[in-house]
């Protein structure tokens, strides 16, 4: 028993925190714009902090407004024909955004507890479940959504508006 406890007092010592685990180091340099991932207009990275060892654990790249203006043009080249997609069409996109976090959702918590520092059972039980949950959500909705609707002689018609940029908060990520 007593070797045991050296060993890990070794292995402890060795780190400068006690709960630190190797991390993978993720790099997300390329933005997705246009159906293509592409290259910053300016090259410019920000290490993301493991709140938990105080190490870095990726790097992002920073948008700049020419990549913004990038990407809003081509969401907007982009709505009219998905607009103006069917049903079905917009079923089977959620369908597979929901297939794609369920296959990838052990990798998924793994990010959240490093990038952010949410203790893993949280992520595993809570954060992943709830942001997948959001998306079969929407795909329920979406089969049952009316999206004409007659009141008295007037048809009221629900269309897209177009793209919309959302910030989402760091504490719950999906």
């Amino acid at each position: 028993m007593l070797c045991h406890v050296v060993r890990l007092a070794s292995i402890l010592k060795a780190s400068r925190h006690p709960y630190r685990r190797p991390t993978l180091m993720r790099e997300m340099l390329r933005f997705y714009i246009d159906g293509r991932w592409v290259d910053p207009a300016t090259p410019a990275t920000l290490d993301v902090i493991n709140p938990a060892t105080g190490e870095p654990c990726g790097r992002v790249s920073q948008g700049s407004a020419s990549d913004v203006d990038r990407a809003v043009a081509a969401a907007r080249q982009a709505a009219g024909s998905f607009a103006a997609s069917a049903l079905g069409t917009r079923i089977e996109l959620l369908q597979a955004i929901v297939e794609g976090i369920a296959e990838r959702a052990d990798e998924i918590a793994e990010a959240i507890t490093e990038e952010m520092g949410a203790p893993r059972a949280l992520a595993q039980s809570a954060q992943v479940p709830a942001g997948l949950r959001h998306f079969r959500t929407a795909v329920e909705v979406l089969r049952h959504f009316e999206f004409e609707q007659r009141q008295g002689t007037t048809l009221i018609v629900r269309e897209a508006i177009g793209p919309c940029a959302l910030i989402t908060p760091w504490n719950w990520p999906l």
